[in-house]
């Protein structure tokens, strides 16, 4: 019993801790939304929650693959973070690709004068009326920043609650009435669930676009981490009781 209480301990650490890492992996990523799409704006042409879920979503498909081939928690969280900065670097390069050659502008930031990767000026490029257009390389550099920290973070909420799941099977045996694939799927949807919910608080937080960790909305992420926090507990807690209670009914 003391056991089990502490198994369940741990995974809500580890989901408290995944959650905290999504949060703080949204204001990495360059997000443009509609002005984005216009090449008004520097960034990905769709909102913060779709970019974040699709990265985060990727990693949890990438740490599941590697649940079925190994136990081990480094391995499973580097390939969700694999998985996930790969998904969102192939968006980055894709738009960039339609920015410069469909619309036909120069990738740069309205919020430096020169780009901190590069250290090529910026202010000459961006068109009048814009808040820049494309994505400059240190938009890039961050994107895949992002995509690291939300897949690992996705990663880690995933493992945590399969392991809750699998014991509660393990434990439960022919007792209950759920199955051991039943237990796991539910617990796959409970962490789509935690995703989506650290995808959206820091959406309010940004409130629109963001270009990267050169943004000044950047330094906001600490309100958005503390929300996350609080609210990431209380979806660990409903999340791991509702699993473990699933494998004795």
């Amino acid at each position: 019993m003391i056991d089990a209480l502490l198994d369940n301990i741990v995974s809500m650490i580890y989901i408290i801790l995944g959650g905290v890492l999504i949060s703080w992996s949204v204001h990495f990523v360059p997000v443009g939304g509609a002005p984005a799409a216009m090449a008004q704006a520097t960034g990905i042409g769709t909102g913060t929650v779709q970019l974040a879920a699709g990265a985060g979503l990727t990693g949890l498909v990438s740490a599941g693959f590697m649940m079925n081939v190994t136990d081990n928690l480094p391995l499973i969280l580097a390939s969700g973070a694999v998985g996930a900065m790969i998904m969102i670097a192939v968006t980055m390069i894709v738009g960039t690709w339609v920015y410069v050659y469909g619309v036909g502008c120069v990738p740069s930031s309205a919020k430096v004068k020169v780009d901190p990767i590069t250290k090529y000026r910026q202010d000459l490029y961006v068109s009048q009326g814009t808040e820049g257009h494309g994505l400059p390389t240190v938009s890039f550099v961050s994107g895949v920043i992002g995509g690291l920290l939300g897949g690992i973070g996705g990663a880690l909420v995933y493992y945590a609650l399969i392991e809750v799941g699998l014991k509660a099977g393990l434990t439960a045996g022919t007792s209950s009435s759920v199955t051991g694939h039943e237990l796991v799927g539910i617990a796959a949807m409970f962490a789509i669930g935690i995703f989506f919910v650290n995808a959206v608080i820091p959406s309010y937080n940004i409130g629109g676009t963001i270009e990267g960790f050169h943004d000044p909305k950047w330094k906001k992420w600490p309100k958005a981490v503390i929300s996350s926090f609080v609210a990431t507990i209380l979806c660990a807690v409903v999340a791991v009781i509702a699993i473990s209670q699933l494998g004795v009914i």
